[in-house]
Formats: C-alpha cells, structure tokens, sequence
C-alpha cells in the first residue's frame, strides 16, 4: 500500500457510516486504526515442538524463601544435649528409611532421637568454640584408629585413578573407590569396637557407607555429610567416644573427614546433591561452617568480614575450618565472591562469630534435617530409634483391645 493510499484509506474510516466495519487493527505504519484484521498470534514453543526433556547438572539456583528465613530468624537456637549411652541387652539391626512426610519430620524432632542427634551436633560445635584446629586436645585410641581410616580411605583415591570420559561431572572411578569402601566397612570397624560391640556392625556400617556420596548418582551432599554425623552419634550412643572426645571428634576426624571428601570432590568430579546453587553456603558442605565459626567466636582480631581478606586465608586457613571453607570456595569458582556466594557474602556482614554461630545451627535444623528430600534417606535402628505415633497406638488399642 503506497503511502497516499494509506492516507485515503484512514481519512475514508474517520468518515464511515455507521454500517461500516468496526476496526479490528492496528496499522505497522502510523499506529492508526485499521480495518485490516490483524495477524494471527505465533503459535507457542510447546505447540510447534514441546522442550525436551532433560535432568539439569545442577538444581536452579532458587533464592531463599523469605517466609522460611523469618522462621529461621524466630525458631531458637537448638542446645547442646548429652547422649544417652546405650546398655546391653542390645537389639541391632539393620537400619532403614522412615521419612516420608513433613508429618514424619515433625514426629523425628518431636522425639528424643530427633533433639538428641540435634543436641549432638551442638555440643560438637560447643567443643571447638576458640579453639584452633592444631591446639591440644585428649585423643583416645579409637580417635586416632578412625583417622587411620579415613587415611586409608584417601590412599584408595590415588590407586583408583579417574577415567577419560565425556562427561564433566561423575567420573564412573568413583564406583570403584565406593565398592571397595562397601565391601570392607565391616572390617573397617572391627578396627575400634571392643569385642562385645562387633555385633553392631550390620547396625553402624550403613551410617558409614552412605557418608561418602551416592555410587549411582556419584553425587555427595548434606545429606551424606549428616550420615557420618549420625555415624558418629552411633559411636556415641555405643560409648565408643565420650564427651571428652568431642574436640578431637572434630579437630581430628572430622578436619581428616573433610580433606577426604574435598579429595574425591575434586578427583572424580561428584555432581552437588540437592545444590542450592548460589543461595546455598556451599554445593557440598554446612556443618564445617557451624564448627568453623565456633572455633572463631570471641576471636581478637578475626570477625566474620575478615572472610574477605586474602592474607588471613592465606594464613590461617590451616587453622580454622570456616576459613578453610571460604578459601575452597574461591578456589573452586570464579567471578565476584558477592555474586558466586551471595548466602556467604551476606554472612560476613554479622557483627560477631556468636550470631553466626547460632544462625548457622538453626539453619542447618531448618534447611537439612527438617526438609524431606535430604532426611528421607536418613536411617533409623535401635541406636537412632523411629517412635511411632503414640496416636497410632491409640488407635491400633482401640481397633483390638489389649495387645498382651
């Protein structure tokens, strides 16, 4: 259409009559109306060809939700507890999953092994607190025998070298690595336990086999760091370790536990279970944050915004686990700390070690053992018991009567 008759056919339509046509347009040209019916709509994506499908590397990075930190922000500061050490008749058995439901998280934490196995990882935290990691500390036999372990295990990587393969993520040598550590868990824990305890094996060796990542997925997240927590509290609740154990438990064990998994992280590439992307502390770990920031708290010099002072990396690293983090952390991704790590990067603006401290507790509580998806493979036996509801029982007793 030239330009005069564009101007003609809009100058007809400012004097039409009343039977003329509606407009129904738009014109491309001067935006006027138009009697020309516009274009029909693109056809959406889906409708021409739907998306394939396919399974992202890593979960979205899915920022924080706002309702969840206010309950963080309100809950209380989970306490440190003793563990009840368990006697004899023992009634071992092979753990199993229970967790289904968030009616189900809630029946864990409502229930003594819930707060205890809580309380257990707090008064691990208050075990470290000033503490560095080389300051002296008692380091009983079995202490030093599961160090030897987790050493053994890390020889296990240098014989088992990773493969050539296409993909980035999940090198298939990890199956090996995994198959040996299945295959000689129960050896692996005669090392420590007395005579008397050797039956709990077919209770403990699941903890322990499932600490280390996922063999099929080859993958490794909290929820695996958790199980060589629970392992752990096995060994307590067994009287294997005491309190008195506990700094070690962490400055020895857990430091040598962590070099272990930053180790097979990197050598064959574990993908991140249940990454948070960059609103998470870390793709793999929390509970060094909550150790590391104990050992800092009422620290002279050292406060949370030191994180971003490359010297005191540098230099003391070695030392404190929280810094060691951070410090792996950069190593691993590039760009500005602020947008890689944002959840870090606002926790550095905390005024003391104290209130990260406590906010790292209840956020663990919250974003690992309350959510389903990471404690729905969480295990529970005779040392780490499942209560049923006592509602149920009700029930069952009213359908039946006496149960004797």
């Amino acid at each position: 259409m030239s330009e005069e008759s564009h101007h003609h056919h809009h100058h007809d339509e400012d004097h039409r009559t009343p039977n003329s046509p509606p407009t129904t347009g738009t014109c491309c040209k001067c935006g006027g109306p138009t009697t020309f019916a516009p274009p029909p709509p693109s056809p959406a994506f889906s409708e021409i060809s739907p998306p394939p499908t396919y399974r992202p590397i890593r979960a979205p990075a899915i920022p924080p939700d706002p309702h969840s930190q206010r309950a963080i922000i309100l809950a209380p500061v989970p306490q440190a507890q003793h563990v009840p050490v368990a006697t004899p008749p023992f009634h071992f058995q092979i753990p199993v999953k229970r967790i289904q439901s968030p009616d189900d998280i809630r029946r864990l934490h409502d229930s003594d092994s819930g707060k205890n196995f809580t309380g257990f990882i707090v008064a691990l935290s208050d075990s470290t607190r000033g503490r560095k990691i080389s300051d002296p500390c008692h380091q009983s036999e079995t202490v030093n025998t599961i160090v030897s372990i987790l050493e053994t295990l890390t020889l296990w990587i240098d014989e088992i070298p990773p493969l050539q393969q296409a993909a980035r993520y999940g090198n298939i040598a990890y199956r090996t690595w995994h198959e040996r550590l299945v295959n000689s868990g129960e050896s692996l824990m005669f090392k420590f336990l007395p005579e008397n305890l050797k039956p709990a094996t077919v209770e403990i060796v699941p903890y322990f086999s499932d600490s280390f990542g996922n063999a099929s997925r080859i993958d490794y997240g909290t929820g695996h760091e958790t199980n060589f927590a629970a392992w752990l509290y096995c060994l307590a609740r067994l009287g294997v370790i005491g309190e008195e154990d506990y700094q070690a438990v962490v400055s020895r064990v857990f430091v040598k536990y962590l070099e272990l998994m930053r180790k097979l992280q990197l050598v064959y590439c574990l993908e991140p279970a249940g990454s948070h992307g960059v609103w998470g502390l870390d793709d793999y770990h929390f509970l060094p944050f909550i150790f590391g920031s104990s050992q800092l708290i009422d620290h002279k010099y050292m406060k949370p915004k030191s994180i971003h002072n490359k010297d005191i990396l540098d230099n003391f690293s070695h030392e404190y686990l929280y810094l060691a983090c951070i410090g792996f952390v950069m190593k691993v991704k590039k760009g500005h700390f602020a947008e890689h790590s944002p959840m870090l990067d606002d926790i550095s603006g905390v005024p003391n070690w104290k209130k990260v401290n406590s906010g790292l507790l209840k956020m663990y509580k919250a974003e690992v053992l309350e959510k389903v998806p990471i404690m729905q493979h969480f295990l529970f036996g005779s040392l780490i018991k499942w209560y049923v509801c006592f509602l149920v029982f009700v029930y069952l007793f009213n359908c039946f009567g006496s149960f004797r």
